[in-house]
């Protein structure tokens, strides 16, 4: 059994290459090999939001606070409020982030695969970010 106790894991900030806007990342666990899951909240203030990217075995968001978009590739974008559970299938490309007005904070689940969970693309651009 191990326990991490709240506060005693440092945060990370966005990278600029992977995030618009101010994001703050706290992580929540990293199950050791031979488990491939992870987790982690992300917080987003108004107006940030992710880079388009995929993930190799899909997943799972759980929306905790504020109010968020989200979108696949080709489908509209999707407003995501608290209690909301967002499921991205595997490889498939997608974005999420706050609303321009309003911050949002979500869980973020998903696995390894081959060592990589994320395989990050282009940003999103203004045009389709205002979509929403």
């Amino acid at each position: 059994m191990e326990v991490k106790r709240a506060g005693t894991q440092p945060y990370a900030k966005g990278q600029s290459d992977w995030f618009t806007g101010t994001v703050r990342i706290d992580p929540l666990f990293q199950a050791p090999d031979p488990a491939r899951v992870q987790g982690a909240s992300v917080n987003f203030e108004p107006g940030a939001r992710t880079a388009w990217h995929t993930h190799p075995l899909g997943q799972t968001l759980i929306v905790t606070a504020g109010c968020g978009w989200a979108q696949r590739e080709g489908g509209p974008v999707e407003e995501i409020r608290p209690g909301d559970v967002i499921w991205f299938a595997p490889d498939e490309k997608h974005w999420h982030g706050a609303t321009s007005a309003t911050a949002m904070t979500h869980i973020a689940i998903q696995e390894r695969l081959n060592g990589k969970s994320v395989y990050w693309m282009e940003p999103v651009t203004d045009e389709q970010y205002r979509k929403g």
